[in-house]
This record gives structure tokens, sequence and C-alpha cells, in this order.
């Protein structure tokens, strides 16, 4: 990594003299710097070649988040709100965390990955409505010494930042430098919860360029899925074979998206057991489940959500194979009863249902099926204690702000993205269940779009059923 200047440098746009990086120069006197001669300054300042602002035609989001900010307008009349895209984090000294915006700024401007940290959306209360107005901080001019000595913003260290009139283009909101901002006391901001529910709630229905981005993350999942099984050797070989499985998808993932959508799971043999595991430092052994939990996430933030649990022989056990499909039930039986009209939580309890059937088949449950299904016992919950179902979107587990009546107690509506991820987890140390079940856990999770009609698995060109997912892998593998 190259060393951060530190020399001071004149901050045009609050108009004071300021240090290149948020540390004070001092904390880092042991550090390189840049010249700051007057003649330094005035050589690299010259002889550059003119840049062409070329706008770029609106992107695809435009429209869609043009009638998003219009409908949050019509909702606060009078009102002044802010919504900013959040800055950069530490992460260790001066290095910062991947950036990633704040996904109500995202939702209502368009603007994913190439976010420039700090943007400031703006909605200005006037007679009929809101003037919006997207304020961020443009590239340093080669007029200053911030375009090669600041770390944060020069160009030489970040690139060029596009230019007001090229967002404007792009992002179709008018658009003014961040020394224009002016932050004021009482202003309706996203620290609000009444408005973090709201643009919450507001993205629990997708719109077209949603569902297309939302098909784009999953298609990107699935080529994902293939490079791990292509990859699935190499993995056995090493001592930390799940991180040789974290590594390929994470390739995908930033070939074909801004990254992953969460952190993967990969999680062999008794680490399917726990339900996040992600320090994915474990062996990948013969003979034994490996658990997948991954996605891709869009330039936009759109993110897939997909778990498959995958047989590292390339072939099922009999009793492996007995518990694959055990869960395959349930997802199949919760997928059956979506459409317009249910209630979000009833796909829960469809799931969970089959999973007790099964159980209770299997003689694991201390009581009778109807006795456990009581809401007082629900035995089987030791076995599956996570939900079957969250909201997907710009964030994995999306629309967490919205209230409670309009999520879980919620009714579906064509439009609604959420996942269907039933599982068996037996951990390896449970005496309620027969030795060889012990250290066996499967998941199998897919991403379901309501239609007007009843709905469609976006994820099902990903292999479901054991004997389908036996066959992609000796396809994969040759």
């Amino acid at each position: 990594m190259t060393d951060q200047q530190t020399s001071t440098v004149k901050d045009t746009a609050e108009g004071s003299t300021t240090p290149a990086t948020a540390d004070a120069v001092e904390l880092n006197s042991n550090r390189s710097t840049t010249p700051d001669s007057t003649g330094f300054q005035q050589f690299i300042s010259s002889g550059w070649a003119e840049r062409v602002d070329t706008l770029p035609e609106p992107r695809a989001a435009a429209a869609f988040t043009a009638a998003r900010r219009e409908r949050l307008s019509a909702a606060h009349p009078g009102e002044r709100l802010v919504i900013a895209a959040g800055d950069p984090k530490v992460r260790s000294n001066d290095t910062d965390y991947p950036y990633r915006a704040h996904t109500a700024f995202s939702y209502l401007t368009g603007w994913g990955s190439d976010t420039v940290p700090g943007a400031q959306l703006v909605f200005e209360p006037i007679t009929d409505g809101h003037e919006v107005t997207l304020y961020f901080r443009e590239s340093a001019g080669r007029d200053t010494s911030e375009f090669y000595a600041n770390p944060a913003i020069g160009e030489f260290w970040t690139g060029p930042r596009p230019s007001l009139a090229q967002v404007a283009a792009d992002l179709g909101i008018e658009t003014r430098s961040l020394s224009e901002f002016e932050s004021r006391h009482g202003d309706v901001t996203l620290d609000t919860p009444q408005l973090a529910q709201e643009l919450s709630e507001a993205r629990l229905v997708k719109d077209e360029y949603e569902i297309a981005e939302l098909r784009g993350a999953v298609d990107a999942t699935e080529r994902g899925f293939d490079d791990i099984i292509r990859e699935l050797d190499r993995a056995v070989g090493h001592r930390r074979g799940e991180r040789v499985i974290e590594g390929v998808f994470a390739a995908r993932a930033r070939l074909e998206g801004n990254d992953v959508g969460y952190g993967t799971i990969a999680a062999a043999g008794a680490h399917a057991c726990i339900l996040h595991w992600t320090d994915n430092d474990g062996e990948v052994r013969p003979g034994e489940l490996v658990l997948v939990d991954a996605g891709v996430e869009a330039d936009s933030y759109y993110t897939a959500d997909i778990t498959r649990t995958l047989p590292i022989d390339g072939r099922f056990t009999p009793v492996q194979r007995r518990v694959y499909e055990a869960v395959l039930k349930a997802a199949d039986a919760a997928f059956a009863i979506v459409k317009p009209g249910i209630t979000f939580r009833q796909v829960h309890e469809t799931a969970l249902r089959s999973i007790a059937e099964t159980l209770s088949e299997w003689g694991i449950l201390p009581m009778p099926l109807e006795q456990a299904l009581l809401p007082e016992n629900q035995p089987h919950r030791r076995y599956m204690v996570h939900g079957t179902s969250h909201h997907l979107g710009l964030d994995v587990h999306d629309c967490a702000q919205a209230r409670r009546e309009m999520y879980l107690d919620g009714v579906v509506e064509a439009g609604m993205v959420f996942t269907i991820e039933p599982g068996l987890y037996f951990q390896p140390d449970d005496l309620t269940v027969p030795e060889e079940l012990r250290g066996i856990g499967v998941r199998i999770e897919d991403d379901i779009l309501v239609t007007e009609t009843g709905a469609e698995n976006l994820s099902a060109a990903i292999p479901r059923t054991a004997d389908e997912v036996e066959s992609w892998m000796a396809r994969i593998r040759g």
C-alpha cells in the first residue's frame, strides 16, 4: 500500500487550512510527505491535456428513482428532508472499510457502488412540493494542491470524480457542490425513526428496475456456485478449504458485481450447524456436506441470497439425502402457498409445520405432532431456530425498519421479493437425535418473486433436488 501524504493543504470547500488526512499531521510525522514548494505546485498544476466533460445518458434507474422521490415528497409537504450517503468508516488508522452508501440514499438516487462519499440528497420545500438537489464534493481543481496531496479526494489517490453536470445527467437530479450544502437544525433526516421506517416500507414492493437488478444478481450467483463446484477438489486439499470456497465466490462477485452482498458462509461438516458461520477456516473433508450461503451484490447494491448444500464427494449418503429431502419438502411446501393475499408469516408457518411433520415421522419429537405445534411447545425449533423468510433487495435483509404489521404480519403483494430458506441442523453433541444425524446441517434457500397469480423462484436454475445437485456436480467437475 502506498503511503498517504500528510502535507497541509487548502480546503477550498470550507475555506480553511486543514491536514490532507483526518488525522493531525504531527500524528503521522514519520510518514512520507508530498512536496509543497511553490515551484513544485506550479509545475504539477500545468501541462495537462484539456478534458471534455462528456455527459452520459440517464441510467436505467433514473425514471424509477424520480417516481420514488415524488412519492416521498408528497408524503412530507412543507418539510425539509435530508438523506445522507454517509462517510467512509475507519478500519484501522488511515485505512477505511470498503465504502457503501446508505441504502435509502441509493434507493432515492440510483447511485450505487459509484456513489461519491459524503453526498447529501436534500428535499427543499416549495409551494407545490419539493426542489430536490444532490450535493457532493466534486474533484479538486488542478489549481489547488488537493488534487495531488489529499488522499481522500485527490485524483492521484482516488482517480477523477464525476462533474456536477455528469452526475445530474446520469441520475436526473439537480446537483450542486457540497460546499453549498447547509445543514439546519430540525431537518427530517434518516436518523429520524419515522423516515427510516417510511423508506423501509416503501421498498417492500419492488418496481421493474429492482426486479431486473435482482435477476441479474441471482444469475451471477449461479455462476459463482458453478465456480465453487469447479474448485471443490482444491478446497478439499487445503487446511482452510472453506476459505478456498469463500475466495472463489468472492472473485465472481467482484468480476460481475460490486462485491458479495454479505459475508459468505462456507460451512463444511459440523460447521453447517452454526447458522452464521463466517470464520470459514475449517477443512472440507470427503464424505461430508458443505453448506454455502452466498450472494452477488450488483453495482446497484441489489443482492441475491442463495444457499445450497453440496455433498463434497458429489453424491449424498443415504442419511444425508434423507435430511436434504426433508428440507426440500419444507421449502417446496412454503413456495406452494405464496401468492398475493396470504400473510408473510404463513410462509414460515408452512415450512415449519413440514419440518415438524418430518421429525415426528422420524420419532425425534418428544410429544405428539399436534401438541408439538402449539405455540407453548415447538420442540422442533431446536433443529431450526431461524425464520424461513426475509425480504430481499438493496439489503440482504431488506426493509428491516418496517412496522411488524407491514412485514411479519403484512399481506403479501405482487412485486415483493423474499427468501424461502428452511433448514435442519443436528448439532454434533445433540443427544436427542440418532448418532447418524449428529453433525449434519442442511439449508436450501431461494429468492422468490411474488407475481399477480402466484410466485416465481428466481433461483430455480440453480439445481435444488438431490438428484439435480449430484448431476450438476458431476457435469461441472467433468
